[in-house]
């Protein structure tokens, strides 16, 4: 086990580049199975969650290897089309290999899913969408069960613009016969980086980038490359950390468009950036002015932002709330960061944040993968010396944070730790 050491008071500077988006490789990653082939798939992170999808596929017969940032992918020997407990509770993602087994091979059987322990994330709507489809699907002993002789296209509606949902519907129904429309299509970046990604293998798909997509199935595809999207919550991430320790980032190899919300919500706090091309400077005179956020689907403020938006508003003098509305249990970092001595009160959904106030360091537990960041924002404007535990967690998501932090000046490193 490792844990973070962090001594809080350093403001950063400098320039960090950013990695590949982890919700957009792990996606892309399953669409292989749709077509026997080689890949190869560049800007792809070093993270934990890259490497539980590799040996989930790994397992299957799917021979995958990680150079650099180029991840080689082999589809052409499948002989498995179960997805074990032992992968899928690390991993969501995970989940995505059973629309392209269904599609392809018209059998999978996965386990249903774990991830970040906090709130219930059901995957009724995916299911709904391959019944729709014409999968006979049943659960047994955990694992969710499909069956289909051939996916036939039909309309689908989605009660929510679920991201794994429309991932994984989509790629059943590239490969099924007729058409297929999908409405209340989830448009995150992530969702069409995978459409265009299908679309290179030979898919036909309409509408992409927006709610409704249509997909006309085709009898095969063929393998091809692609370069992964950036990360744009690493992007928000890195610059909350500019600005909450009043420093001056750039951050580098990013898209300023996929993060426009985060953008605007700071320049309300009294930000100031500058942006070109792929690149975004992020610069505050001063603390920040306490600003109300709500979560939203895209191209609303993003859940995977509010943790960090919290720990950001601790440095306001004032007042602000934060309000998940996507996922309403999503506030396990508050305890924590009540730890370094931070004032924030819940009600139901909504996080009353009272900032302004001293933070001390102390020895502090990451819970998921966005509550950790949190907590290491907290820890970089903290007095004295802040323990991290459970950084697994944090490297599910994050490549490298640690060394990206120190290059920008924060006292962070990580060390052995028999605490778990």
């Amino acid at each position: 086990m490792e844990k973070f050491v962090i001594r809080g008071g350093n403001k950063l500077k400098g320039k960090v580049r950013i990695s590949g988006a982890k919700n957009g490789v792990l996606a892309m990653m399953p669409a292989t199975i749709l077509c026997p082939g080689v890949f190869t798939l560049r800007n792809v992170p070093n993270l934990r969650d890259v490497w539980t999808m590799s040996r989930l596929l790994n397992d299957m017969g799917i021979y995958s290897e990680l150079n650099g940032d180029e991840l080689f992918i082999d589809s052409r020997n499948i002989h498995s089309f179960e997805a074990p407990y032992e992968h899928v509770k690390k991993m969501r993602a995970s989940f995505y290999v059973l629309g392209p087994l269904v599609g392809r091979f018209g059998k999978a059987k996965v386990s249903l899913p774990g991830g970040c322990a906090w709130g219930p994330r059901p995957v009724d709507l995916h299911l709904k969408g391959l019944e729709k489809l014409g999968a006979e699907i049943s659960i047994e002993g955990g694992y969710v069960i499909a069956k289909a002789n051939k996916l036939i296209g039909t309309r689908i509606h989605l009660d929510v613009p679920s991201v794994g949902a429309t991932g994984n519907i989509m790629m059943a129904a590239v490969l099924a016969k007729g058409t297929t429309i999908i409405s209340n299509a989830a448009i995150e970046p992530e969702i069409t980086a995978l459409a265009k990604f299908l679309i290179k293998m030979g898919a036909k798909i309409h509408g992409v980038g927006t709610n409704i997509l249509e997909i006309e199935g085709v009898d095969s595809l063929n393998q091809t490359n692609e370069v992964v999207i950036p990360d744009r919550i690493e992007a928000g991430t890195m610059l909350i950390a500019g600005a909450i320790t009043e420093g001056t980032v750039t951050i580098e190899g990013c898209n300023p468009y996929h993060i426009t919300s985060v953008i605007s919500k700071m320049e309300e706090a009294g930000c100031n950036f500058e942006i070109r091309d792929d690149k975004v400077t992020v610069q505050i005179d001063g603390p920040p002015k306490p600003v109300d956020i709500t979560t939203a689907v895209y191209p609303g403020f993003p859940t995977d932002m509010q943790s960090q938006w919290v720990a950001f508003m601790l440095k306001a003098n004032g007042v602000s709330k934060i309000t998940e509305t996507i996922y309403p249990d999503r506030f396990k970092h508050i305890p924590e960061l009540q730890r370094l001595g931070a004032q924030i009160e819940m009600s139901d959904n909504t996080a009353i944040v009272y900032g302004g106030k001293k933070l001390s360091g102390a020895t502090v537990m990451g819970s998921d993968l966005r509550g950790s960041a949190a907590l290491v924002l907290g820890a970089l404007i903290a007095e004295g010396t802040t323990e991290v535990l459970r950084i697994y967690h944090i490297d599910r998501g994050y490549e490298s944070i640690d060394r990206k932090l120190r290059a920008l000046g924060a006292d962070i490193e990580r060390v052995p730790t028999d605490e778990f």
